[in-house]
């Protein structure tokens, strides 16, 4: 099967099921911010890697990458293809809470917002989490046209949290200074 069809010259793509829609459709503009979301993720995978303080951080985010791949499918499905779509188990949202709240009870607490910064792995997190906020807006945005289950709506909301404990956790784990928003 060759990478490219031709199929798309004019600006449509074809959902889950075979249903012809714009690329500019909502659903597409709501998967492929989940796909930039995953591919943000598997860098900052790859960039935790080099450290085994992160391993099981780093399973994690393998873990979160597929997720991820699920939720885009959900987003992706078309008139006819609902018999196609993946599930996404109510495990991998109660997964994410579990550790947000094991990263927030090792941390000290806050009162005022964080600014990235000062870490690379650490800025990742955050460039991961806005990403994740745009993906959901777009998810919401798509859910008031199609019907898109809730949990993709729910995993998303959930994962930015994870994201946002992630860089404070690389914060923490490295040593630096975490910077505070004081206006």
């Amino acid at each position: 099967m060759k990478v490219y069809t031709k199929t798309g010259d004019k600006g449509t793509t074809s959902l889950i099921g075979g249903e012809r829609v714009s690329k500019c459709d909502c659903r597409v503009e709501a998967y492929g911010s989940v796909d930039e979301l995953t591919a943000f993720t598997a860098l900052l995978a790859d960039k935790l890697s080099k450290d085994e303080a992160y391993e099981s951080e780093v399973a994690m985010l393998r873990r979160i990458e597929s997720q991820l791949m699920t939720v885009a499918s959900i987003l992706a499905v078309g008139e006819g293809g609902e018999k196609y779509l993946p599930e996404l188990k109510s495990e991998s949202i109660e997964a994410l809470e579990q550790a947000i709240d094991t990263m927030q009870s090792a941390l000290p607490q806050i009162t005022k917002f964080t600014i990235p910064g000062g870490d690379e792995r650490l800025s990742m997190a955050h460039i991961c989490r806005t990403i994740c906020r745009r993906a959901e807006r777009q998810t919401l945005r798509a859910a008031e046209q199609h019907d898109v289950e809730c949990k993709a709506m729910v995993y998303l909301n959930r994962l930015s949290d994870y994201f946002y404990l992630l860089g404070r956790t690389i914060t923490h784990r490295s040593g630096v200074e975490e910077i505070l928003w004081i206006p």
